[in-house]
């Protein structure tokens, strides 16, 4: 289906970093730091995500020499995993537990500029499924904005830190918090939470980016009587999941919002489909997908579900990159997805037509991914449900790729993946829907993966649909990634070992030890002529838990930690 890639002909390095010509359908300050190559402007550096720097004093000739500049403790520990921002010479970044802090920083010393202490409540730990963190902030018009656990939203002044406002989007003490940045366009703040385990029902949302107000709100999954309520088994969909709680993507060509939604409730797939793979109509819209949405109204334009009913928690939240790719000659404008299910997507993000789907890690619970009826073949053996506990599943419930950003260099073509292979048993129980509490009713023991290693750092040819190369690990739930026009690849594991790595050959150039594990994405940036690589350490916590004795090592690896590093050439 796909033709073969010409290495630098089949992207629009443009279209990558802007997301669109038409500045004056986003905001416009969001998009004239998105254009200063030595700014990082948004989590993901830009509307696509791509994580891709075109800065190159730094390079794959000179990066044995990278030094430490300074290090800042950000005195929180536990599941740091915040990327910075750097808006001129400033860099903004959050901490665990709330977030705790927002520091305000000279990108070029490390100075403090200013702190921002939120008042969060101390029971948030109990309503956050999956650890107490927070992975950045966003900027826009003079503010920082901030998701926080307690569902809240806040609006910093950016020069002084002095609270602008805040507002509430979600009731915590259902299982819903906030653990990653909105998206701004134009005037407003797009946010969605997190509490997919505990059966609250997922929606974005939007804020004024001025007063706060909120101007509307789309639920992810439908109600009884709306447009896709006869997908949920009754009124199951009231308590379904489907929370959009990582980052979402901008296309300002098409003036559209893509965002990922989190896997169904409860596991126990009998509750809310069929409890097999005949099931039919029942496919638990819009849980496991990947939604388009009209910025101005919330309106869904259209989708795709990675994962119809889907039964082992495979949640379709990751990350949306864009790029434009030659394919059967024709430059495509796409959206691509490494998603937690094991399957690559490359979706015409025009239109929601489907590209490709192929797998990119070890997946042994379906056979293919149809683009044509757009429906895994699944391995009937590989589903579990009542009276029908499956075996050996892969992969396991934390995916393929969870959170951990991936990044695209349209330099070399190839995208960068920090991939997961663990593999799973899972059986199904009774379970009930109380408030704030696991909403689970399955039982998932962790087996390890085929081959001998637990994680690989894989770059992926979203044309030739093949790994070009990897790094393999001996721990999952290693760290983002970050790509630049020097020829590199910066990215770290749990171990701590922070890396660069030459973006063609896989070959280690540079590493250093920073003390904890990294799951969080490193971002670079230029102040004053020269450019800073930084990155936040601080491993997790909690999800080891779910893990078993896999999880076990996962702890041993490194003690917690809670920093930020920057370096630079001497």
């Amino acid at each position: 289906m796909l033709r073969s890639r010409s290495l630098f002909a089949s992207v629009s390095l443009a279209v990558l970093l802007i997301a669109g010509v038409s500045g004056a359908r986003a905001n416009d300050s969001v998009m004239k730091a998105v254009s200063n190559p030595d700014d990082w402007a948004i989590a993901g550096h830009d509307y696509g995500n791509t994580r891709f720097s075109s800065l190159k004093q730094v390079n794959s000739e000179n990066v044995n020499k990278l030094q430490l500049v300074y290090s800042l403790s950000l005195a929180s520990l536990r599941s740091n995993e915040s990327s910075p921002i750097v808006i001129g010479d400033t860099l903004y970044v959050s901490t665990s537990w709330g977030p705790k802090y927002v520091y305000a920083i000279d990108a070029a010393t490390g100075a403090r500029k200013w702190t921002y202490q939120p008042d969060i409540p101390d029971d948030v730990l109990q309503e956050a499924c999956c650890d107490v963190n927070s992975r950045g902030v966003a900027y826009a018009d003079g503010k920082i904005l901030v998701g926080r656990l307690d569902g809240k939203l806040t609006a910093l002044d950016a020069k002084t830190g002095k609270e602008l406002w805040t507002t509430t989007v979600v009731d915590y003490k259902q299982g819903s918090v906030i653990t990653s940045p909105p998206l701004v366009v134009r005037d407003k703040v797009i946010t969605g939470f997190g509490g997919g385990e505990y059966g609250v029902r997922g929606s974005l949302q939007a804020f004024d980016l001025n007063t706060g107000k909120q101007l509307w709100q789309t639920y992810t999954v439908p109600a009884p009587g709306e447009p896709g309520s006869d997908t949920w088994k009754g009124d199951t969909g009231l308590h379904g999941g489907g929370a959009a709680w990582l980052v979402g993507s901008y296309d300002a060509k098409t003036d559209t919002v893509f965002w990922g939604t989190s896997n169904p409730g409860p596991w126990n797939t009998g509750v809310r489909s069929t409890g097999n793979g005949d099931f039919g109509k029942l496919t638990n819209l819009y849980t496991s997908s990947t939604l388009a949405i009209d910025p101005n109204t919330g309106k869904i334009k259209w989708y795709f579900q990675g994962t119809p009913a889907d039964a082992w928690d495979y949640d379709g939240v990751n990350e949306l990159v864009f790029a434009d790719l030659k394919i059967n000659g024709s430059e495509t404008p796409v959206i691509m997805k490494a998603d937690r299910n094991g399957f690559f997507f490359v979706v015409n993000r025009d239109n929601g037509k489907m590209v490709s789907a192929e797998k990119f890690i070890y997946a042994n619970w379906a056979k293919k991914w149809d683009v044509k009826t757009m429906r895994a073949e699944e391995d009937p053996d590989k589903r579990p449900g009542p009276g029908h506990p499956a075996k050996d599943i892969c992969p396991n419930l934390i995916g393929g790729k969870n959170w951990q950003p991936m990044s695209f260099n349209p330099q070399t073509g190839l995208v960068y993946i920090p991939t997961n292979n663990v593999c799973m048993d899972w059986s199904v129980s009774d379970v009930a829907y109380k408030r704030g509490v696991f909403y689970l009713g399955a039982e998932f023991p962790t087996k390890e993966g085929p081959g001998g290693f637990l994680g690989e750092l894989i770059a992926w040819d979203p044309i030739a649909n093949k790994k070009v190369w990897g790094i393999k690990e001996d721990l999952p739930f290693n760290g983002g990634t970050l790509t630049t026009a020097g020829n590199l690849v910066f990215s770290g594991n749990l171990h701590g070992a922070f890396r660069a790595i030459d973006a063609k050959t896989s070959k280690i150039l540079w590493s250093k030890n920073l003390g904890s594990g990294i799951g969080a994405g490193p971002v670079t940036y230029s102040v004053g002529g020269k450019q800073y690589v930084a990155v936040v350490v601080g491993r997790t916590a909690a999800l080891p838990a779910f893990l078993g004795d896999v999880g076990k090592k996962m702890v041993a690896a490194a003690p917690e930690g809670g920093s930020l590093f920057v370096f630079a050439l001497p």
